[in-house]
């Protein structure tokens, strides 16, 4: 004889629509308190306010740590390029300055490290003649990110003279209009 009593199976749409909706409902219910919480307990956002400040405490001291490791591995290299040495000869410093521009041009747009690619511009500015002269075309063709690196690693060699005659840069600044 035939059942008659009807099948009941859950089918596995009706589950998961079901285990959906109840997490979707915990998660709503779960903002909505916290919420709560945040606007009406005092004590509660004071501990919000305390991990805030704690979280950006940290984000500043790893900045720092990571920008003084950044000024320690620039002073590294150009102490490496100047103990390594520069060509004296006319013809090898001029190929050696285009060795290094073109290493550094390369490197500005491939995305290699950044410290390299302004040691490559560093060097090439230790050779040339006129210094000045190059801080000027590497400010019209150099990623700033990297320029800021060059100037650094300029900032921590004194032996480039970076500066002017002074007679007429300096002319009239003593007025105050």
């Amino acid at each position: 004889m035939a059942s008659t009593t009807p099948q009941q199976s859950i089918s596995l749409t009706t589950i998961a629509l079901t285990t959906t909706g109840i997490l979707l409902s915990a998660s709503l219910a779960y903002a909505v308190y916290f919420d709560h919480r945040r606007r009406s307990d005092p004590s509660f956002r004071k501990n919000l306010k305390k991990q805030h400040k704690k979280i950006s405490k940290l984000d500043e001291q790893s900045a720092k740590a990571a920008e003084q490791s950044q000024k320690e591995r620039i002073k590294r290299a150009v102490e490496d390029a100047n103990e390594e040495g520069f060509p004296k000869d006319a013809e090898e410093t001029e190929g050696y300055f285009m060795q290094e521009v073109a290493r550094g041009e390369t490197m500005c747009t491939d995305g290699s490290d950044a410290v390299d690619a302004a040691l490559c511009f560093y060097r090439a500015l230790k050779v040339y003649p006129q210094p000045r002269e190059l801080i000027g075309i590497y400010d019209k063709t150099v990623p700033k990110p990297i320029l800021d690196i060059l100037a650094e690693m300029i900032a921590v060699d004194p032996s480039i003279s970076v500066s002017g005659s002074g007679a007429g840069s300096d002319a009239g600044s003593d007025k105050v209009e």
